[in-house]
């Protein structure tokens, strides 16, 4: 429903003698009005929206083919719109029997090109062919993908000549990407339909019985999850399509079946391609959490489907801890060890799954060689909850865990041929950004494993990072010792370039392959000389949206009240001049984070290097019509020495707001009479929050979030209590507990279908409920068959056009003043 009347915001109320303000609401999107049927966005923002994306790229195992993958544009509504099953926290296409559009980026054209010449060879393929998740062989000579038709998804492979063909039909996508390379890269494995399964299960419109759960006592808290199981037909549905068949099919199509069908969410085959190694799912199923909580059975079989070893067969995980590092018992993450023929790794829980254990370690890794009759031996224990292990051969490896409460990351160095033998190598804040030494690069071995690599010298591994500092970030290639001590830094890029690093092109890291970009320069790939700086482009990718070539960015830095240095990226449109044409109305986009270091927290990063082009429902494309855009100003959530961050949320996200205004009203860009505030998700409950506890804002935009807390009772973001453990903070965090308080126009943008845990549509729907209720001016905005983030391209545009509406009507008319009669 469209409102025409406005609630003045206490805060931009003026003193001019006895005057009166009156607001102008002349509007250039006002032009259209906010009615039922999709808008286009304006003119400058639609036609960036229908130029094609940049390509993506995939670097051969060689390092001397990339290929060009062109992507697809947004989906139209109808593509969307097709019927789908939501199905164990899974949404999928039941006529494809692959994952449901929103869930894929599709691409729609391949070319390979050679890096030493440059010679592009395009792929010829069938008109209009979509396809998905492009993966080299181990030895270079294929790309496979898998592809979508009428009926089905389809394996295909391609040659760098240039040649393309299907070897197999009927795979099933439910869980993901359907193929794995065996490591000879003369077959894939692939997850395919079951030959004689029948049709689905038809749904009665006659109930057998009442739906019930029960619980006897044993406490089983779950957090606010999206598309779950709701009855019995709901599971026979899942049983029919994600039950599946691996299939071993050769490059020249000869398929073979392996094992027995099932409900394999995951498998992987041995680095000497003799063993595989599969999850299954068994019932009982749960309504309350999704798929990955069902009972799990993790087990090795030859590569022709005999059973080895069973590692764990565990019952549905509903008793876990609702701490962010709570874990299943019993062994969990099995992999195969990259540098080994067939040695399977795995991880266990110490502390019983639940990180609030005092114990000194709370994981230990797992080793077991095939053909898995010894006893496993312990590699490494962990003080904190494991993360992954960087496989490089007998003499080292690196396992790292992370802690959330603290925000800290253990790296331990370990020998895989002396197991239980660990030497520290740091421990730090993973939120450090000027800290952060960067991880060591991993490119696929022989069998197609990712494994580190070593020096000439083997007395060190090749180090990348980001190379954050205050002035910007700079990534960097160096060389870590093995033996311990400071990493060394080979090539570290200079300004006004961000260039990172994708490949080392020698084994002396003499000459590597980059991508490159700058404020003015699209991204494209580089082959450069670490020693005499020389660089070669690879590729000639063009600006997708010249439009934004003219627009501004700077980072200014600024403190908030209690002396915390703060940033954000302050955008300008093409052609803005401040001394000549003044302030602008502008909008604050922000995105709040918890910190658990003040320090670390006011850490600022100068943006000036990156190529910033906006795609999708960027908020960005507002610098076409007039508005200056406070990007990501930093609003940090601070909790320190044990404090909970969220006991003082609000009074810090006022201070975060406050700061950011003053900020840029003091540059002379920002109107401080005309300043909106949006964001998305929690940037939606931020923005909401703003409005309820400040008068510094003329209107907010908040996008699919979620505003009661009471509705998330089980935790949120970055908060591990429960709402019976923290009442008040949940009460005084949501911004439905000050509804009435809201006065600002706020717009509520929400996908119908929102796929992301805790966001329901129902919170945007009572918050608008709320607000209607206690006299707010307040349009709420449903997309149809969105998920959590917009996809459809009429969505898209009718998002943009939404927010354009909106600040044209409520915050960039200029306050007049009239005489009192």
């Amino acid at each position: 429903m469209a409102h025409t009347t406005v609630n003045q915001n206490k805060g931009l109320r003026m003193r001019a003698g006895t005057c009166l303000i009156a607001l102008l609401f002349t509007t250039t999107a006002a032009a259209q009005t906010p009615g039922t049927a999709y808008h286009r966005a304006p003119d400058a923002i639609a036609r960036a929206l229908e130029t094609p994306p940049t390509p993506g790229v995939a670097v051969s195992p060689d390092h001397k083919t990339l290929a060009i993958l062109g992507r697809e544009n947004l989906p139209s509504i109808a593509n969307l719109s097709k019927p789908i099953l939501r199905l164990g926290g899974y949404r999928i296409d039941p006529a494809t029997n692959g994952q449901a559009e929103v869930r894929v980026q599709w691409l729609n054209a391949l070319s390979f090109k050679d890096v030493a010449s440059g010679k592009t060879v395009a792929v010829s393929l069938p008109a209009a062919l979509r396809f998905a998740a492009p993966d080299w062989s181990p030895d270079g000579s294929h790309i496979a993908f898998y592809a979508q038709e009428a009926d089905g998804l389809s394996l295909w492979i391609a040659t760098r000549d240039g040649n393309a063909r299907k070897i197999a039909g009927r795979l099933n996508g439910t869980f993901g990407t359907p193929f794995e390379w065996t490591p000879d890269s003369k077959a894939l494995i692939a997850y395919t339909v079951p030959a004689n399964r029948g049709a689905a299960p038809a749904a009665s419109s006659t109930p057998t019985g009442p739906v019930v759960q029960e619980s006897a006592g044993r406490t089983s808290a779950a957090r606010t999850y999206e598309d779950l199981l709701g009855d019995a037909h709901d599971e026979a549905l899942f049983d029919h399509y994600f039950t599946g068949q691996l299939t071993r099919i050769a490059i020249d199509g000869t398929a073979t079946p392996i094992g027995t069908p099932g409900l394999i969410t995951d498998f992987s085959v041995s680095p000497d391609g003799r063993y595989l190694l599969t999850e299954r799912l068994k019932r009982p199923y749960s309504y309350l959490l999704p798929a990955s909580y069902f009972p799990t059975e993790i087990a090795v079989a030859t590569i022709d489907g005999q059973p080895v070893k069973t590692l764990v067969d565990r019952p549905l995980a509903d008793d876990l801890p609702v701490d962010f590092d709570a874990t299943v018992k019993g062994p969990r993450e099995a992999e195969w060890r990259s540098d080994a023929p067939a040695t399977l790794v795995w991880a266990e829980a110490l502390d019983g799954g639940n990180p609030r254990a005092k114990i000194a370690f709370h994981d230990k890794v797992m080793m077991q060689a095939a053909p898995f009759t010894a006893e496993p031996v312990e590699l490494a224990m962990t003080p904190a909850r494991y993360g992954t292990t960087m496989w490089g051969d007998d003499g080292f490896a690196m396992v790292i865990d992370r802690e959330w409460r603290s925000r800290t990351e253990h790296r331990l160095a370990v020998s895989p041929a002396k197991p239980g033998q660990t030497r520290p190598l740091l421990t730090r804040n993973y939120q450090d950004q000027y800290g952060d030494p960067g991880f060591p690069m991993l490119e696929d071995n022989a069998a197609g494993k990712p494994v580190m690599r070593f020096t000439p010298a083997h007395d060190g591994v090749y180090m990348t990072g980001d190379g954050a500092t205050k002035a910007g970030a700079f990534p960097f290639l160096a060389t870590m010792p093995l033996a311990g001590g400071e990493a060394k830094r080979l090539w570290t890029a200079k300004a006004p370039y961000y260039e990172t690093v994708v490949a080392l092109l020698d084994d002396k890291a003499q000459r590597i392959l980059t991508r490159r970009e700058s404020a003015k320069l699209a991204p494209n790939y580089m082959i450069r000389t670490v020693k005499g700086g020389s660089a070669r482009a690879v590729t000639a990718f063009a600006d997708p949206a010249p439009v934004f070539a003219g627009v501004t960015q700077r980072t200014i830095t600024y403190n908030r009240a209690d002396g915390l240095p703060l940033s954000a990226s302050l955008y300008t449109p093409a052609g803005y001049d401040v001394k000549r044409d003044g302030p602008l109305p502008t909008l604050l986009w922000a995105y709040p984070a918890e910190f658990t270091d003040a320090k670390v927290a006011g850490q600022t990063v100068d943006q000036g290097n990156r190529f910033v082009r906006p795609r999708g429902i960027s908020h960005l494309f507002l610098l076409t019509q007039g508005y200056a855009v406070l990007d990501n100003p930093a609003m940090p959530i601070i909790g320190e020495g044990g404090a909970e961050a969220n006991d003082t949320y609000v009074k810090q996200l006022q201070q975060d707001a406050q700061a950011a205004v003053d900020a840029v009203v003091k540059l002379g860009v920002g109107d401080k009479g005309r300043m909106a505030v949006g964001g998305h998700s929690y940037g939606a409950f931020m923005t909401a929050n703003l409005l309820a506890h400040t008068n510094l804002f003329r209107a907010g935009i908040a996008r699919s979030g979620a505003y009661n807390r009471t509705l998330t009772p089980f935790g949120f973001q970055a908060e591990q209590r429960t709402y019976w453990q923290a009442t008040p903070t949940y009460t005084e965090m949501s911004p439905f507990t000050y509804a009435d308080r809201i006065k600002a126009p706020i717009l509520l943008i929400h996908g119908g279908a929102d796929d992301n845990s805790g966001t329901f549509p129902i919170q945007s729907e009572r918050m608008y409920a709320a607000l209607k209720g206690n006299g707010a001016t307040v349009r709420y905005v449903v997309l149809p068959n969105e998920p959590h983030g917009y996809r459809a391209l009429e969505s898209t545009e009718e998002t943009l056009w939404q927010m354009t509406d909106w600040l044209d009507r409520y915050v960039k008319p200029k306050a007049t003043v009239t005489a009192e009669k």
